[in-house]
């Protein structure tokens, strides 16, 4: 099996227990409540300290030099480097989840100005919780980068299914009684439980790769000032990134009752194919590309290659999963969404922001990739000045078509949620040509080639048509299955006609499902 497919493979078992927790989360908490509304505004805050600190700043500063030691066959080098990040990254964590759990108010006025009253009490109380969670993310993700740098992709990528288990068993345990505030709470105190699990089921394995490991501080290492510069400008495009969404958030709340959480909802299902193709297939290659690249014609030309393999072999997932969130994108929030207190309508709420998700998913998975060749260059700074530009136009855009683009068309302002996703997908895009045409200068031509795309379109659209004529024609049926009779059809026809275009990628998957049924 490729490395992609364990880095996919462990993706998966995670982000299947995400969907349970966020089925299980939509059953107690529905759509429209303030204490939803709330506990999805405070995670945001805390998990800024883990995508800041965590697997985005080091695949662009650790992983590249660890992987490289490694290569050359360093080990005890490498395990040394990896002890020094360990000790400068938990001093560096710890105090700025002190500081975190002491300014949270400030941080809950920020992120969530629309709130007032008992319901930004309630995310104050929930940001303090949740923020020495957030830092055990962090050195949870550590211990992914050492797994990932040593091919161990499949522990790394489904540890935080403990976590996600976690706190499925505090919503199942508490929520039949508690009410909706102080379920919130016992969740927040469930994700704490979690991290600190996620963080500990990987230990014994990262024990094993790097025996000679100790965690204390070297900063005389030539190998860990190479780290730390490059981890800066790593942190701050990582940081950027993350302010784009945050920007998302904050505008969110100022829509009503209801669009932070249908918001949240939407990224955790359209980030789901972006987790999937985007971040499996940069994960296994920023090792590898690590390794390949450098700085003659020879290293440039392999790198080119594992780029337009890679490239291709994500728009052929990402492309289909565009179509499906534009065109099926109820019967898929249906499907995983609607229980309890949450009911068809919300789950056309969902659609619409999904829908404006699909604008810019092919954009976000093909950046993906592209930042992680500029790691492996040991470039981070390029990924930074183009990702300013992509907040700056998030910024611009997410406002207008979120607040008064509604109140010109005559539409509740809780709709303003879809403009927030269908501007992020422009900036999205315009962001990744930047960096796919910067690139080109250093090594050479790279991206989809026209005849390709228009295939995968093709059949993306195809295969949507089919499935909405059955959807259209299909009796009541439960959300779930018929998900199953309308999503199934979409994909046959999808890969039928990929397959008939002599696509590559499509004869690659059927050999691989015929291969696992024999």
């Amino acid at each position: 099996m490729s490395k992609a497919v364990f880095v996919a493979a462990g993706i998966m078992l995670s982000r299947v227990a995400g969907l349970v927790r966020m089925r299980v989360f939509a059953h107690y908490f529905g759509l429209r409540s303030d204490a939803a509304d709330a506990f999805n505004a405070a995670f945001r805050i805390p998990n800024l300290l883990q995508n800041l600190f965590g697997e985005g700043s080091l695949s662009a500063s650790f992983i590249p030099v660890y992987a490289s030691l490694i290569a050359r066959g360093d080990r005890r080098e490498a395990d040394r480097l990896a002890g020094a990040v360990a000790a400068l990254l938990t001093t560096i964590v710890a105090a700025l989840v002190l500081l975190g759990v002491v300014a949270a108010p400030a941080l809950a006025a920020v992120i969530a100005p629309g709130f007032t009253g008992e319901k930004r009490a309630l995310t104050v109380t929930i940001v303090r919780i949740l923020f020495p969670g957030a830092g055990l993310l962090v050195l949870s993700a550590w211990c992914l980068g050492v797994l990932n740098s040593h091919h161990r992709f499949l522990l790394s990528y489904s540890a935080s299914v403990v976590w996600n288990v976690a706190m499925i068993l505090t919503l199942v345990a508490f929520g039949p009684s508690a009410s909706l505030p102080n379920l919130a709470v016992w969740l927040a105190w469930g994700s704490v439980v979690g991290s600190a699990l996620q963080f500990a089921v990987q230990l014994p394995a990262v024990s094993r790769v790097a025996p000679d490991l100790r965690v204390v501080f070297d900063t005389a290492s030539i190998h860990v000032q190479t780290v730390a510069r490059n981890f800066v400008p790593g942190f701050f495009s990582r940081g950027v990134v993350q302010i784009s969404a945050y920007i998302d958030s904050v505008i969110a709340s100022l829509l009503g009752t209801g669009a932070v959480t249908g918001l949240q909802n939407a990224q955790l299902l359209y980030t789901l194919p972006v987790s999937l193709f985007g971040m499996s297939v940069a994960a296994a290659e920023l090792p590898a590309m690590a390794g390949a690249a450098t700085f003659d014609a020879a290293g440039s030309e392999a790198l080119r290659l594992r780029l337009n393999v890679g490239l291709r072999r994500i728009a052929f997932f990402v492309v289909p999963s565009s179509i499906a969130f534009l065109a099926l994108g109820d019967v898929i929030a249906a499907a995983i969404l609607q229980t309890g207190r949450f009911r068809y309508e919300d789950a056309q709420y969902v659609w619409g922001i999904l829908a404006g998700s699909a604008v810019g998913l092919l954009a976000s998975t093909l950046g993906r990739l592209y930042a992680s060749a500029y790691y492996a260059l040991r470039d981070t700074r390029t990924p930074f000045r183009y990702a300013l530009i992509r907040v700056a136009l998030t910024t611009v855009l997410g406002y207008l078509s979120a607040v008064p683009l509604p109140r010109l068309l005559g539409l509740d302002p809780l709709w303003g949620a879809a403009g927030l996703t269908a501007s992020a997908g422009v900036a999205g895009w315009v962001e990744m040509l930047l960096l796919r045409r910067a690139l080109n200068t250093r090594i050479g031509e790279t991206g989809l080639s026209r005849s390709y795309g228009a295939k995968l379109w093709t059949s993306a659209i195809a295969g949507a048509a089919a499935a909405w004529a059955i959807k259209l024609w299909t009796p009541a049926l439960h959300p779930v299955l018929k998900a199953v009779v309308v999503l199934g059809p979409y994909g046959l026809v999808f890969l039928g006609a990929t397959f008939a275009l002599r696509v590559p990628e499509a004869s690659s998957a059927m050999s691989n499902v015929l291969r696992r049924w024999r």
